[in-house]
């Protein structure tokens, strides 16, 4: 006789698309206070996600992981939406997780420089606006 598992809704959505929407037993991920496990019966609960892994198990049995930059997830009712900025699927969770970490670190670079910039940008403004303000 087929054991029948309880289900939830796993969704993960990104900016661009909805990377996975599959029915689970379980989902095992990492805050920022540690990690944390939810199963269909579990309360409903909201927490923000620390850049890591996802493992979720199918309703087949069957384990899974996805790599994820920080997000939000929901729990309400039997659906569970994760919100994220990047997330990749794959089969090595060690692979997965430096993926993930490598591309958190790119952001990051690529935000500071950024920041550099609008700092640049703000200045010349205010520079420009003192000139305007002497010749008054």
């Amino acid at each position: 006789m087929m054991e029948i598992r309880p289900e939830m809704r796993l969704k993960i959505v990104l900016p661009s698309e909805v990377l996975l929407d599959v029915a689970v037993s379980k989902i095992i991920a990492e805050a920022e206070n540690g990690s944390f496990c939810l199963e269909p019966r579990h309360i409903d609960f909201v927490s923000a996600l620390a850049p890591g892994l996802l493992t979720y198990v199918t309703a087949d049995g069957v384990e899974r992981c996805v790599g994820m930059d920080e997000g939000v997830l929901v729990k309400c009712g039997r659906e569970v939406r994760i919100s994220t900025r990047e997330a990749v699927t794959g089969d090595n969770p060690d692979t997965l997780r430096a993926a993930i970490l490598d591309r958190a670190k790119r952001l990051d670079e690529h935000e500071r420089g950024a920041r550099g910039v609008l700092a640049r940008l703000e200045a010349g403004v205010a520079k420009h606006f003192l000139e305007l303000q002497k010749r008054r």
